[in-house]
């Protein structure tokens, strides 16, 4: 990778940490887009997008939590079966092209949803209310699952979820799947490093990156930002995310 490659990278990590942990999230999908459409190895993008994730969920949850928005009760049963099936996700080789064409499919539905409940506003109309225990974990185990064999966190899909079954509000969602990404981040890098050691990729440079965007986006979004922008905030993010991976060959 030439040098001024490797710096585009950064600041497309830096500009990703930001957006994304505004509204909770890490990062993940828009880092692998970033590196599908700049050529870098496949061996190297899920391993890389999942090192840089950890960092950057670190920072969104401290700030989250921080500022009050994070429920043990919400997010305990998601995790409880989100953690070991995002290790079998991970330690699992998927044909590359498409499980990206499947994400960006599910990446574009979820923005265009997230851009009519802001335009709505129709989350302050019904409070949010709790999942039941079991549905909570079987949604948690199958976006562990994807969220191991993509690469991500998974909470560019759990994010959608908790909103649209109205489990929580914007910035409860945020706290929550910030966390949600962190341990199945870990718990997915784990299993991918049953299959051998994880590439580096220049990860300190591109970590720095995403944990300086990240901190600013994580500050602003759990304090400042109110619930319609978070939601469009998130369209957005989906909606490029979505079309990266759609034009990432």
């Amino acid at each position: 990778m030439s040098d001024g490659t490797l710096v585009l990278l950064a600041l497309l990590f830096l500009a990703m940490g930001a957006l994304y942990a505004s509204v909770g999230h890490a990062g993940a999908s828009g880092y692998l887009a970033a590196m599908a459409l700049l050529g870098v190895p496949v061996a190297s993008m899920r391993s890389t997008a999942l090192a840089v994730n950890v960092c950057v969920a670190c920072i969104a949850c401290v700030q989250f939590v921080r500022a009050g928005h994070f429920s043990w009760r919400l997010f305990w049963p998601f995790a409880a079966a989100s953690v070991p099936a995002a290790f079998v996700g991970g330690w699992i080789s998927l044909p590359t092209r498409p499980m990206q064409m499947v994400i960006a499919a599910a990446l574009l539905l979820a923005a265009a949803r997230m851009a009519w409940m802001a335009t709505g506003l129709r989350l302050a109309a019904r409070p949010a209310r709790m999942p039941a225990v079991p549905v909570a974990a079987g949604c948690g185990g199958a976006l562990g699952l994807v969220a191991g064999l993509t690469g991500t966190g998974g909470g560019i899909f759990l994010s959608p979820l908790l909103l649209a079954c109205r489990w929580a509000d914007p910035k409860r969602t945020a706290a929550t799947s910030a966390m949600f990404i962190l341990v199945n981040s870990v718990a997915g890098l784990g299993g991918l490093s049953l299959r051998g050691p994880l590439p580096t990729l220049h990860l300190v440079l591109l970590a720095g990156a995403a944990c300086a965007g990240g901190a600013v986006g994580a500050f602003w979004g759990s304090r400042h930002a109110p619930p319609a922008v978070l939601n469009w905030i998130l369209s957005i993010v989906l909606l490029v995310a979505g079309g990266k991976l759609l034009l990432a060959g």
